[in-house]
């Protein structure tokens, strides 16, 4: 079995930090948003979180070869696989992966699944590592590797404000992975970005409720207490939590001492290395217009308060 640590949630709630600092756990190798590996890194050729292109990575390359056999990548059918991704991992399948059901279609999610956990297992044999961590977020790609074969999974519920949630989907954000021209992160507006934190955040607690070992944790207490959030974290992935395993964080600042990772997607982020201080971003409580904030806490606020933020201020 393959223990993957899945990070669960809604886009720019924290994910890619809490992938980059989990990288440098002891026992965890960190693969970024696994979910646009296909697409990314063997239809497009991004750039790796190490910087080289996805073709030119030699940890993705042996990872090929674990996975695929001495071809590699060559191997896969990539435009197969995301034709797949395309038709059956998504949202409104979920009600379909979340009841055990027969039939062709049932087959093909978990033919998928299997080719995920492949690639898990590839993963995991080419680092050493006993965890792999993907922040992938969907919560359809979670439903689809609860039933893969040989996966072992833990999800972590990422959460944050949902007022900040949608401030940041309004910015412009560049792709720096797009070495062929310039490009950015799609952008959306209040009422889209409150609709989806609030169902991509619901789907996430119909999958704990099917039993998959899930821990709740909240981007706020990442930024503000991360040995103690990481502590959380690494219990739900079976792994000791022993002093040696925090040692890239600087409990003063507080801080962490990240090195470079093979993350296949994620926020720009991704390809920080070196001393990065932890600061919490509120930049919306003075910024986010005052309509957009009233939409966005009128939608979300059924699990607004019940996640501790309140209507008014976290």
């Amino acid at each position: 079995m393959t223990r993957v640590l899945y990070v669960g949630g809604f886009g720019r709630s924290g994910s890619t930090l809490l992938d980059r600092v989990l990288a440098q756990v002891r026992g965890c190798v960190a693969v970024g948003e696994l979910v646009h590996l296909v697409q990314r890194g063997l239809l497009d050729d991004e750039r790796c979180g190490c910087g080289a292109a996805f073709s030119a990575c030699p940890f993705w390359s042996e990872v090929g070869v674990a996975a695929f056999g001495s071809a590699g990548w060559a191997a896969v059918d990539a435009a197969d696989v995301r034709r797949r991704q395309q038709d059956l991992d998504r949202n409104r399948r979920i009600p379909a992966m979340a009841l055990p059901r027969r039939g062709r279609r049932s087959a093909a999610t978990a033919d998928l699944g299997a080719w995920f956990g492949r690639v898990y297992a590839a993963v995991a044999d080419v680092s050493g590592a006993s965890v792999v961590v993907d922040s992938s977020k969907h919560a359809s790609t979670a439903f689809l590797l609860r039933r893969a074969p040989g996966v072992d999974l833990r999800v972590v519920h990422l959460v944050r404000d949902s007022r900040g949630v949608a401030y940041s989907w309004a910015k412009r954000v560049q792709r720096p992975e797009v070495a062929s021209a310039p490009a950015e992160m799609p952008r959306y507006g209040a009422g889209r970005s409150a609709a989806k934190w609030l169902s991509y955040n619901s789907l996430f607690h119909l999958l704990a409720a099917t039993g998959v070992p899930t821990l709740p944790l909240r981007y706020e207490q990442l930024v503000a207490d991360p040995r103690t959030a990481l502590e959380s974290v690494l219990e739900l992935a079976g792994l000791d939590v022993t002093a040696e395993r925090f040692g890239f964080v600087d409990p003063s600042g507080p801080a962490v001492d990240l090195a470079p990772s093979h993350s296949v997607a994620g926020n720009p982020m991704r390809f920080r290395s070196g001393r990065l201080g932890l600061v919490l971003d509120e930049e919306w409580r003075e910024r986010m217009p005052a309509g957009s904030r009233s939409v966005v806490t009128a939608i979300t606020a059924p699990l607004l308060t019940s996640y501790g933020y309140g209507r008014k201020s976290a």
